[in-house]
């Protein structure tokens, strides 16, 4: 495994240059994750997992605040911790754990219940996403999404924030191709596109982004607009930077 070319410390912005021109001359392909890349994911998910818990628990305190300590989601601030497996894990995590927390659901109902707030729940952009994504598609880049979301919350929220057109691939964790870390994803956005893996470049605000770029054989990129911190992304990243604002300049574009 490559070290990162990225190494940072806790005192240390992270270096949004440090991948060398013979590595970005050669990006064809950018797959994005979804939350927490594309999207804030405490930004997003924060203000619904709060109701949401609500909502299920029916203000039940007890029941409250177990479903909140099993998604290690704090309830105060409206975000998770970063050891928080809701941050990487799928929607199926979600639904296992609410049916092991409050008793007498009926798994489709929550299942379809989850999904359509899901898809509604306001997203909030990690940055302004058409403007860089409309850059990225006149500079030629094939792009697409990989995420451990449904596939069906994860187009309506692309279609809503108008970003929908600009990938040529999207995928959830039930569109048939396994769910990260796995890199069936990746793999699938490759073969698509006809791009080899190593002229592709993964993003993502998590181990399980960064291990499926790997495992997949592209050139990974660490953002902090998840919960993860640079040190926790370095070992598996080629290079970090605060979002995906700075991909312009990371492509010399």
């Amino acid at each position: 495994m490559n070290s990162p070319l990225d190494a940072t410390t806790s005192d240390q912005r992270p270096n949004a240059d440090a991948l060398p021109h013979h590595r970005t001359a050669k990006i064809r392909g950018i797959v994005f994750d979804k939350d927490g890349t594309l999207f804030s994911y405490d930004g997003t998910w924060g203000p619904w997992t709060g109701s949401f818990i609500e909502y299920i628990t029916d203000g039940d305190p007890d029941l409250s605040r177990e479903l909140a300590a099993r998604l290690e989601y704090d309830r105060e601030t409206g975000t998770f911790l970063p050891t928080s497996p809701a941050i990487a894990e799928t929607m199926d995590f979600m639904i296992d754990t609410v049916m092991g927390t409050v008793p007498g659901l009926d798994r489709s109902e929550l299942w379809d219940y989850v999904i359509e707030s899901t898809s509604h729940a306001p997203q909030a952009p990690s940055v302004p996403l058409r403007p860089l994504l409309e850059r990225l598609t006149a500079a030629g880049y094939a792009m697409g999404v990989a995420t451990n979301d449904a596939i069906e919350p994860a187009n309506v929220h692309l279609k809503n924030a108008g970003i929908f057109e600009h990938f040529a691939f999207v995928a959830g964790y039930d569109s048939g191709y396994g769910s990260k870390p796995e890199p069936g994803m990746l793999t699938a956005f490759c073969d698509m596109a006809d791009i080899a893996p190593e002229e592709c470049l993964m993003i993502g605000d998590s181990l399980h982004d960064l291990t499926a770029g790997r495992s997949a054989g592209m050139i990974t990129m660490g953002v902090l607009t998840g919960p993860a911190s640079a040190d926790e992304l370095a070992p598996l990243a080629d290079v970090i930077a605060p979002d995906i604002g700075h991909l312009p300049r990371i492509l010399r574009l």
